[in-house]
């Protein structure tokens, strides 16, 4: 390990020092007495950094420009030749909003972790996406066994985060989305509209929200709060029609956001929320980017002029859309803020090259229109198998847009392993955990990228609801090249070996599980006894042996990263994969043996889990992200009465 760069800081620096040593390791670097002198000076305008005979300079206006500012004169400055470099700050806020709501909740190490690795990229905003994943003193059912943060964890990232610059902003649901709080009937019941709706209008909502909003607002001390409303499909169409009859869907989210409105003026917030409801009201598809949908004059007149509009796009990937839409929502709201997305929720890889090229087109159309607020959501959406530090490149992208006018990819590929340690390279292997034969190029899929390190991952191999996706793939020889890329970058990078592990440990399970239902099935068609055979005495233990190893590193990398509560669904989900494995072997040693005629599950035609006809060789691989449609066509328990 190299010797640590000494610095001499001078001028107006002392205000920064907590961040500097926060820092210190990330960026290896020392104070010393005698140490390179870099001059400090905070001025309006931008970046600028500096390296002439042996002194340094550097200049910049907020606090955290001073850390990218620094990050980027450590890393010029150890090539050895004198330097001048000067950055342009494209937008006021650049966001990261991470989900802690979707089964994983980091811990307070692990937010630390993505704190000082956003201020190096001078990412000055986090978003804590929380359901019910935050402590309501007067709700003991709320974030219950769930991970939920306690008030002085939050208060503690809020200290952390503001040293470095970085302001953390509540991300909640005061609408939709709160159905694992709404479960808990037997004190929620008087408060849903429909499933995951709360119902507008009760006086009994609005006590709810208002210590919602109290909760978070005090304990993370930002003046700004998101309170979601986004997705609210069933809103006025449940027990909100049968005690207040039909009414205008416009009226009724109008109705309840003047009410929570009136709760964060009276804590002096200013809100944020997602605008797709208004945008799928209008639709008659009810689709967020139906280009036909108008929305009603009396509407846009009644929109707040305090209340910004967070326009969210994951999908598209062409400038011309992305500044339409930026248009109607200036046509609304003039302060539009942009949320696009990290795709590292489909599964346990990143489809970075939807990334890329998403994110191109949005935040190039964000700059050409004045958009000033940009957000990177990472989602966890099904379970979030996914290890979030896998999306760092995603971060390191949009950093970079906000500081050019241009995106400058050799300087992305050199800011991202200084400011993560791992290579370009080393992220984007990532994507091929998706991106196999068979799909489209760099996955770029408009609705979601195929996922099928995730089906595959999942699936059954005696139902095999996905092998109709994969015949004539060779998936095997896939996830064998794609095993030894990984373990060489598990080798290469040994500070982030558990990013490494568990994607390398995939690709050894996949690379046997990915085409055996094709085989099984094929075999058992062909009368292939010796086959079938070979198949439960040979190739199922030596499966679940790589699944068990698999599980075990996946869950020594999630107890590293996330709060325990979420790791059961996992494990669950594991043991289901070991035990219809364990199945599946004794099934076939039955049937080879005599004990029984036939096995009912692979007499049964198979088709394709999407009901598409693809081209052979296959074309669109496919996608889904639900874990109860994955492992099963049956019904995992049934709910009843509805929530």
């Amino acid at each position: 390990m190299a010797a640590p760069m000494k610095l001499k800081l001078e001028g107006n620096w002392r205000d920064l020092q907590g961040g500097i040593d926060i820092l210190s390791a990330n960026l290896g670097c020392e104070l010393s007495e005698d140490g390179m002198p870099v001059h400090i000076e905070q001025k309006t305008g931008g970046i600028e950094v500096r390296l002439q005979k042996g002194r340094g300079s550097i200049r910049f206006e907020e606090r955290i420009h001073f850390f990218r500012a620094l990050g980027l004169f450590i890393e010029s400055a150890m090539a050895g030749d004198d330097f001048e470099l000067e950055e342009k700050p494209q937008f006021d806020t650049i966001g990261v909003m991470v989900d802690t709501s979707r089964n994983a909740v980091l811990t307070v190490d692990s937010l630390r972790s993505l704190l000082r690795r956003m201020a190096l990229m001078g990412i000055n905003a986090l978003m804590l996406y929380m359901e019910d994943t935050y402590t309501l003193k007067t709700e003991p059912y709320f974030g219950y066994m769930r991970g939920r943060y306690s008030e002085q964890e939050l208060r503690a990232c809020a200290d952390y985060a503001g040293t470095l610059g970085i302001e953390i902003i509540p991300c909640i649901q005061t609408l939709a989305h709160l159905e694992q709080f709404l479960k808990w009937t037997a004190r929620s019941r008087d408060l849903i509209d429909t499933n995951g709706v709360l119902l507008v209008g009760n006086d009994e909502t609005y006590h709810l929200i208002e210590n919602m909003i109290a909760s978070v607002s005090v304990s993370l001390r930002s003046k700004r709060i998101h309170i979601g409303m986004d997705e609210a499909l069933g809103v006025g169409r449940g027990r909100y029609l049968d005690i207040y009859g039909p009414h205008n869907r416009f009226d009724i989210i109008s109705s309840h956001l003047a009410r929570v409105l009136e709760i964060t003026g009276r804590h002096g917030l200013r809100p944020m929320m997602w605008s797709d409801m208004y945008f799928r009201i209008a639709s008659e598809t009810h689709d967020y980017y139906d280009l036909e949908s108008v929305i009603p004059e009396q509407v846009r007149q009644a929109l707040p002029s305090d209340l910004q509009l967070v326009y969210w796009d994951y999908y598209n990937e062409e400038e011309a859309f992305y500044r339409e839409y930026i248009k109607r929502h200036k046509e609304l709201n003039a302060d539009v803020i942009f949320a696009g997305g990290a795709w590292n929720w489909n599964g346990i890889g990143v489809s970075y090259g939807k990334v890329f090229a998403s994110t191109n087109a949005a935040l190039n159309s964000c700059k050409a229109l004045g958009v000033k607020q940009v957000i990177l959501t990472l989602w966890g959406d099904d379970g979030a198998e996914n290890n979030v530090f896998s999306a760092l490149l995603a971060l390191q992208l949009y950093a970079e847009h906000g500081y050019a006018n241009e995106l400058d990819l050799e300087k992305l590929k050199r800011r991202v392993r200084f400011c993560t340690g791992i290579s370009f390279d080393g992220f984007m292997d990532l994507k091929y955990l998706d991106e196999t034969p068979g799909t489209l190029p760099d996955n770029r899929e408009f609705e979601s990228p195929a996922n099928p390190s995730k089906f595959l991952l999942w699936q059954d191999v005696l139902v095999g609801l996905f092998d109709k996706h994969i015949e004539g793939l060779d998936l095997p020889a896939h996830y064998g090249w794609l095993e030894e890329k990984l373990r060489r970058h598990k080798n290469d990078y040994p500070d982030w070996t558990s990013l490494f592990d568990v994607p390398q440990k995939l690709c050894a399970v996949l690379q046997k599980k990915s085409n055996l239902g094709l085989l099984i099935k094929d075999a058992y068609d062909q009368g292939d006894h010796a086959a079938l055979e070979r198949i439960a005495r040979q190739d199922l233990p030596e499966l679940i042996r790589r699944v068990q190893a698999l599980r075990i590193a996946h869950r020594a990398q999630w107890l590293s990263t996330y709060k325990p509560f979420g790791w059961e669904v996992l494990d669950i989900r594991y043991g289901g994969v070991l035990a219809r494995l364990d199945s599946a072997a004794d099934r076939l040693s039955n049937y080879v043996d005599g004990d029984i005629e036939y096995i009912e599950e692979l007499q049964a035609e198979r088709l394709s889990f999407d009901g598409k006809k693809r081209p052979q060789p296959n074309v669109g691989v496919g996608f889904c992200n639900q874990y109860t449609r994955i492992a099963t066509p049956g019904l995992f328990s049934l709910v009843w009465p509805p929530i």
